[in-house]
């Protein structure tokens, strides 16, 4: 079997290995692809592995050989699955391998706004305290997560994570969900939309990116957020009208946000949130930890094992 990979180098820079899919047949890896590149560098694949390089309709129909498409990720919509489907290709994807890492970042973006140690620590690098007249300072506000109220907008395994280390922190945790009050967590709520945005101190989005998800949160619904508020975003960036939520940050209307996505990676220039008023930012990192990219990487030759056995899994082609 003939296998490339168009874009390996976000999950394996260097420190993983790709033996698992040397075992299954010729394997080419390129760290990166650009969209004119793709179906020259496709050309005579069997087996085919993206993350972020689109695969189009046209593309597809180019490569008359291509029984199979790995997404190296849990969204797939860099794939036209309907034309993948019409073609008889297998698409599959990873589904549920950051859950860990994706809920550790909510709340190191959470702590990083409420303690500010990295600026804490270049104030005192730079000799603030040890000049200092009293025996501690602060400028921003030091906040208690303990008691204070989280509403995960999305309840799967990465929403149920965060939930859990929310309760650890004594956070109450309520929830916008499709699944019944009956069958949730002991001391989980349930509420609508738009009352969680309403009633939380912070608010983190955990729901897939659909027609009826994007621009979730727009200028209604944080008008109905505490000034006090924290909007976090390790989902999907077109959840975020980043517009609208840089401008409620300027205007003290919302405290502070911290997110790893963007609607456009990398990032313009001229993005608002680049330059918006506390707001941190991550470069989708949160998936990233050695750890969830070694389970990813199983994971990925084992959809393609599993496929060449006769037994695929993951399929979202179906």
């Amino acid at each position: 079997m003939i296998i490339k990979v168009l874009d390996g180098y976000g999950l394996n820079p260097g420190d993983l290995s790709w033996r698992g899919f040397e075992e299954l047949g010729e394997l080419t890896v390129y760290d990166r692809t650009a969209p004119q590149q793709v179906a020259e560098r496709a050309a005579g694949a069997e087996a085919l592995l993206t993350n972020k390089t689109p695969l189009t309709a046209d593309v597809l129909e180019a490569l008359p050989g291509l029984r199979y498409v790995g997404v190296l990720a849990t969204g797939y919509n860099v794939v036209d699955v309907g034309a993948a489907r019409a073609r008889g290709i297998t698409v599959t994807n990873i589904p549920a391998y950051a859950t860990a890492s994706v809920a550790q970042t909510v709340f190191a973006l959470l702590l990083a706004i409420v303690h500010r140690v990295e600026h804490y620590t270049a104030e005192n690098r730079a000799g603030r305290w040890t000049s200092g007249a009293d025996f501690c300072y602060w400028d921003y506000p030091l906040v208690e997560l303990a008691g204070k109220r989280i509403g995960i907008v999305g309840f799967g395994n990465t929403g149920q994570a965060t939930a859990r280390i929310a309760a650890a922190f004594g956070m109450q945790v309520t929830v916008f969900t499709s699944k019944p009050a009956e069958v949730l967590p002991a001391g989980v709520m349930r509420a609508e939309l738009d009352e969680l945005f309403a009633s939380c101190d912070v608010v983190s989005l955990h729901c897939p990116l659909t027609g009826q998800t994007r621009n979730l949160v727009d200028a209604r619904r944080l008008a109905l957020m505490k000034p006090t508020a924290v909007l976090i975003n390790t989902g999907r960036g077109p959840l975020v009208n980043e517009r609208d939520l840089a401008d409620a940050l300027n205007a003290g209307r919302l405290y502070a946000a911290g997110v790893d996505v963007l609607s456009c990676e990398p990032p313009r220039a001229d993005n608002p949130l680049l330059s918006a008023r506390n707001c941190f930012i991550t470069p989708h990192i949160a998936w990233a930890t050695r750890e969830a990219r070694m389970r990813l990487m199983e994971a990925a030759a084992e959809n393609l094992r599993r496929f060449v056995a006769g037994e695929p899994v993951n399929v979202v082609s179906l």
